[in-house]
C-alpha cells in the first residue's frame, strides 16, 4: 500500500500538505486531515475550535481536500486524507478526489471529542458497525479505504469489527492500540487488512513490539513534525526489514 512503511497520521487542522512535504523523507504515506464533510461534523469542528482546538474548517471541504492532494502531486509519497462525516454523498465525494489523485481515503471512527461523538461521527461508529460498513462500501466503490480506529472503546470487539470491515471492502485498518499493543495480535488474526499500528511510535522497540504482533506498519502521530523521531522510526523500520511496499 505504501513504502517505507512508515506513515505520518492526521492530526486536526494541523496535518495538511506543508506537514506532509515536511516529513516525506522519512514516510511512505501522509494522512492529511481531519476533514469534516457535513453539517453535523463541521458545526461540532466549530465547537471545537471554540474550545482552542485546531480544526480544519474551509468553506468547501471536498474543494480543500482536492487541493490539499493536489499541492502532493509531486511528494515522495503516497497521500491519504482522514475525513469525519455523518452522511454518505459527500464522503462518496472525496473518496472519488481521492481516487483521482492516487490517495487513500480514510473513514474516522476514532476522534472521541465529545462535540464530535454527539454528532454521530468520530469513536460513535466503532459502537455502530453497520453504519460503519455502511460507509466503508460507499468509499470502496471509489477509492483505497482505511478506517482509524482506536482500541479500549467499551463495548467494542474490534477483532470481530474488523472482519467486517474487510467484508465491506477496507483495504486498511488504522489502529490505535491506546495501551493495548497486543490488540494488534488480535486483529491480525481475524482479518487481512494492510495493518498500520499506531500509539507510541518513536524508535526501534516500539517499531519492533508493532511489528512482532502482526503490523504491516506503522504510523506517528504527535511527534509526526518531529524530525528527529521520523528519523529513528525511519531507520528502525529499515533494520526490522519494514521498507517494500
Amino acid at each position: 500500500m505504501f513504502a517505507p512503511r512508515l506513515a505520518l497520521a492526521s492530526l486536526s487542522g494541523e496535518a495538511d500538505a506543508a506537514w506532509a512535504r515536511a516529513g516525506s523523507e522519512y514516510a511512505g504515506c501522509a494522512v492529511l486531515g481531519g476533514v469534516s464533510l457535513d453539517g453535523p461534523t463541521r458545526e461540532a469542528a466549530r465547537a471545537l475550535v471554540a474550545r482552542d482546538r485546531t480544526e480544519f474548517l474551509p468553506d468547501d471541504p471536498v474543494a480543500f481536500v482536492a487541493a490539499q492532494l493536489d499541492a502532493l502531486a509531486d511528494a515522495d509519497l503516497r497521500a491519504g486524507v482522514n475525513v469525519r462525516t455523518t452522511a454518505v454523498e459527500p464522503l462518496a465525494r472525496a473518496a472519488r478526489v481521492a481516487s483521482e489523485r492516487g490517495a487513500i481515503l480514510e473513514v474516522n471512527a476514532h476522534c472521541r471529542q465529545a462535540e464530535m461523538c454527539d454528532a454521530g461521527a468520530g469513536e460513535t461508529l466503532l459502537r455502530d458497525g453497520d453504519r460503519l460498513c455502511e460507509y466503508v462500501r460507499a468509499a470502496s466503490d471509489h477509492a483505497d479505504v482505511s478506517v482509524k480506529v482506536r482500541a479500549e472503546v467499551t463495548g467494542v470487539d474490534l477483532p470481530a469489527l474488523a472482519g467486517r470491515l474487510e467484508d465491506a471492502g477496507a483495504d486498511c485498518l488504522h489502529l490505535d492500540a491506546m495501551d493495548s499493543e497486543a490488540v494488534v495480535a488480535d486483529v491480525r488474526d481475524a482479518c487481512d487488512l494492510f495493518l498500520v499500528a499506531n500509539n507510541g511510535v518513536r524508535d526501534r522497540a516500539s517499531v519492533s513490539e508493532y511489528l512482532d504482533y502482526g503490523a504491516d506498519a506503522v504510523s506517528v502521530g504527535r511527534p509526526s513534525d518531529d524530525l528527529r523521531v521520523l528519523a529513528r522510526v525511519a531507520a528502525a523500520l529499515r533494520a526490522e526489514g519494514g521498507v517494500e511496499a
